[in-house]
């Protein structure tokens, strides 16, 4: 019998925010990023899209330079009304989404967050940030508790296994690694990440990473400049990179737009039969990896 290829088409969508003015009302700000994701969402599900994901905190601004307590009113529980509104898009477009929201937990706790919603809608389940800087223009400590869901993964109905890691999580190669083994194929990095030191990082650390564990990933950056806080430009570049670091899609560095790549998912298995880091690893020697030294 002659073997079907898993050939997975999946989707980016990196934005620029539409209202960059602090005197109007968060949910306002809100809902104008909202809206403006619908055409674009729309269009990956006209460009036959079957695994879309949104950028980190997508339906609004990258509030954390800021300390302002107002943005706390941009959370919400997951799942939550912003999640329902995308399990109608994914069910009506048969397109599977992975959808970051600022989560509320409980009064005072609150979680960078990426919903996983299957093709039809059904919610699968949620990965909150692990890692959370904090130093200037990044003072997300201030909004966020570090996650404490570990590193799960998510079998969508098509087959795919995916996972999620969101923005600096990505310089922290051992949560990608767990990924790995707990069998994603498809590796989704949301982020918001302005030029500066990172940009030079942004096309080396994650196509090392889809090496070193043998599966792909989808990074997304958004575009353009946020006042109030002006902490630099989002230099977008969201890409696709394969598990030999081959980069099959790369977005534009300042518009909206929608980045599609077809991922043959055969190549996972042609790569880890000619590098078997998985077999070769030697956990008994990492104990030094989960001890508190300097």
């Amino acid at each position: 019998m002659q073997h079907k290829s898993r050939i997975i088409r999946c989707g980016l969508i990196q934005a620029a925010n539409p209202i960059n003015d602090e005197s109007r009302p968060v949910a306002e700000i809100q809902a104008a990023m909202l809206d403006k994701h619908l055409p674009l969402i729309r269009e990956a599900a006209d460009k036959g899209v079957q695994v879309l994901c949104l950028q980190e905190l997508f339906n609004g601004p990258y509030f954390c330079p800021s300390q302002d307590r107002r943005w706390y009113d941009a959370a919400e529980p997951v799942p939550g009304p912003t999640v329902a509104r995308m399990q109608e898009l994914a069910n009506q477009y048969s397109m599977a989404m992975v959808v970051p929201v600022y989560e509320r937990e409980t009064a005072g706790v609150y979680y960078n967050t990426a919903a996983v919603l299957d093709h039809d809608g059904t919610y699968l389940g949620k990965y909150r940030k692990v890692h959370i800087p904090h130093t200037a223009g990044f003072w997300e400590k201030y909004f966020f508790k570090p996650g404490n869901l570990g590193y799960p993964t998510f079998r969508l109905s098509s087959g795919v296994t995916i996972g999620v890691y969101i923005c600096y999580d990505r310089h922290f190669p051992e949560g990608a690694r767990i990924l790995g083994l707990h069998g994603a194929e498809v590796v989704f990095n949301p982020s918001a990440t302005v030029a500066g030191l990172s940009q030079h990082l942004w096309k080396l650390e994650q196509p090392a990473h889809a090496v070193a564990n043998g599966y792909f990933m989808g990074c997304i950056n958004r575009v353009g400049i946020e006042p109030p806080w002006n902490i630099g430009t989002f230099y977008g570049s969201s890409y696709f990179v394969d598990p030999r670091g081959n980069f099959l899609a790369i977005g534009s560095e300042d518009r909206d737009e929608v980045v599609v790549a077809d991922l043959n998912l055969d190549l996972i298995e042609e790569v880890r039969r000619t590098w078997q880091f998985y077999r070769d690893r030697r956990p008994e020697t990492y104990e030094d990896l989960t001890r508190l030294l300097p």
